[in-house]
């Protein structure tokens, strides 16, 4: 468990609650992953690293990075650590929250290791800035390939390529190539590809569409797309997410630390809960995934002790009762 900054350590303390009232089987080691400096590099300290390695899954709840020159991504350190290269991101509608949608069923899987994201900037002259974008075949890949397995997995007949190869033809024509090469290997799974602005105009017109696909893309891409989709069902604090590596996987909600409602007891634990109900079916533990899914879903639904950011008053910890008592 990687409590976070900010509200990360009481949404943990709900999640343990939980976890223990439906006699989960997982003893939880507590690590911080406040970065230390090694060799120049911003780093994981030895103590979670060591824990992560051994134990092969972790929990994060939200980490601040500070915004400016010299500070490193906590987040992006993870990824790069345990070489995290798959974020998988499903928004789904949640019954009895009302929002403009109430069919949204999507599924997200977002290259994760590099992209816009691969840290490559540098100064051309005073004034210009070059930030380079980097695709492989190998990233590429692993992510194609891990998308169609997924896709087999929830049954799910299609997988969508999102892609700007129309303007970026070496990049994203590469990662749009190497995932049809990919496409071969399953014949039982529909592909196609669309565009990027042209999914982001579907999406907010009919999430349907999406419904019966898995979409994946590069970095950048995901990071948008799926912030967009979490907008359709009611935001980060509904929203699970998972990374998934050959080293290990780690799970998280994506919202932030919310520091100006840190220690009131006013946070909501959803997002958090809902990414170690990925993280249960990750570990095949599928009995507890299904029980704690609908009594979180269930207390959301009945309306009595939603949290302030849905509309409700009720404090973390009543929140967390509540879903006990649905258990």
């Amino acid at each position: 468990m990687i409590p976070g900054d900010g509200i990360g350590p009481e949404i943990s303390i709900s999640v343990k609650k939980i976890f223990e009232a439906d006699k989960v089987p997982i003893v939880w080691e507590d690590v911080n992953v406040t970065p230390v400096l090694k060799d120049g590099k911003t780093a994981i300290p030895d103590e979670a690293l060591h824990s992560i390695n051994r134990n092969k899954v972790a929990l994060k709840g939200p980490l601040e990075t500070p915004i400016g020159k010299g500070h490193v991504s906590l987040n992006l350190t993870l990824r790069r650590t345990f070489d995290l290269f798959a974020n998988v991101r499903p928004c789904k509608s949640i019954v009895g929250y009302k929002t403009p949608f109430d069919n949204v069923d999507t599924v997200l899987i977002r290259e994760n290791t590099e992209g816009e994201y691969s840290g490559i900037e540098h100064t051309v002259v005073d004034g210009v800035v070059q930030s380079i974008k980097l695709i492989t075949e190998e990233a590429s890949r692993r992510v194609s390939e891990y998308a169609f397995e997924y896709a087999r997995s929830i049954g799910r007949k299609k997988v969508t390529i999102v892609h700007k190869a129309n303007i970026q033809k070496q990049a994203d024509g590469l990662f749009l190539a190497t995932a049809m090469d990919v496409a071969k290997a399953y014949p039982d799974i529909t592909v196609e590809d669309a565009l990027l602005d042209r999914v982001c105009l579907q999406i907010v017109q009919d999430p349907t569409d999406f419904s019966d696909t898995v979409m994946v893309m590069p970095n950048l891409y995901g990071d948008i797309l799926s912030d967009l989709g979490a907008g359709l069902i009611g935001g980060l604090g509904l929203t699970p997410s998972g990374n998934i590596g050959r080293k290990a996987s780690i799970f998280e909600s994506v919202h932030g630390t919310a520091p100006d409602i840190a220690g009131k007891d006013l946070a909501n634990p959803t997002a958090l809960l809902l990414s170690s109900v990925m993280m249960l079916r990750h570990m095949k533990l599928e009995d507890h995934a299904d029980r704690i899914q609908k009594a979180v879903l269930k207390t959301i639904a009945e309306g009595q002790f939603r949290t302030g950011d849905l509309g409700g008053k009720a404090t973390n910890s009543a929140f967390t009762e509540a879903v006990i008592r649905n258990l």
